[in-house]
């Protein structure tokens, strides 16, 4: 990462990712809820940094306490790596179509991902923690999947909101975009 443009994008991300994952949601049973925010950093940075600023972002946030260490790891897979795989997963699908509708590109590459990330996300936690035996579910953890859709569509907001300001004020700092093909003028 010699370039220094990509180098800020890179610290930038980190620190953003830290001030995101901070405003969350800890519940006394141990679960806390948080935005992940991972699928528009890979669209930003590209996978192999989009991963790595994610666990640097989870070491800052071990170094201020916040997460014990030991949960760097199952949160590196849940957190990080469950999000960026279906980002670059969704991206690549996108671009073998090559569309030329702009709207595709935050929708398909970034909205819908972020999506069936945060339930993914919120499914694998919560099975996790279930096949443990951490804690034993409350009464009305049964109604799941109304809490989930709850967190699906925040996530893929924030996501889209970020992607679409970046794709209007900046678009070369994305790493997935193709600025030839969607902001080109139209055929007349």
């Amino acid at each position: 990462c010699s370039d220094m443009r990509r180098q800020h994008l890179l610290f930038g991300t980190v620190i953003l990712l830290c001030a995101l994952w901070m405003m969350r949601r800890d519940f006394p049973v141990g679960l806390s809820v948080h935005f992940i925010g991972m699928t528009a950093v890979t669209l930003l940075l590209g996978w192999q940094l989009a991963i790595l600023a994610g666990l640097f972002a989870q070491l800052v946030l071990v170094a201020f306490g916040a997460p014990d260490l030991f949960a760097v790891g199952i949160n590196g897979l849940l957190l990080v790596i469950l999000p960026v795989v279906i980002a670059e997963c969704a991206a690549r699908f996108v671009e073998r179509q090559q569309p030329e509708n702009l709207f595709v590109y935050i929708f398909c590459s970034c909205f819908f991902p972020a999506a069936i990330t945060a339930f993914l996300c919120c499914l694998a936690g919560f099975a996790l923690v279930l096949v443990n035996g951490i804690f034993v579910f409350p009464p009305w953890m049964e109604e799941f999947y109304g809490f989930a859709f709850m967190v699906v569509f925040p996530e893929a907001f924030i996501n889209g909101t970020i992607i679409t300001a970046l794709v209007v004020y900046h678009p070369e700092w994305l790493e997935t975009f193709n600025r030839t093909r969607y902001l080109q003028a139209p055929w007349k």
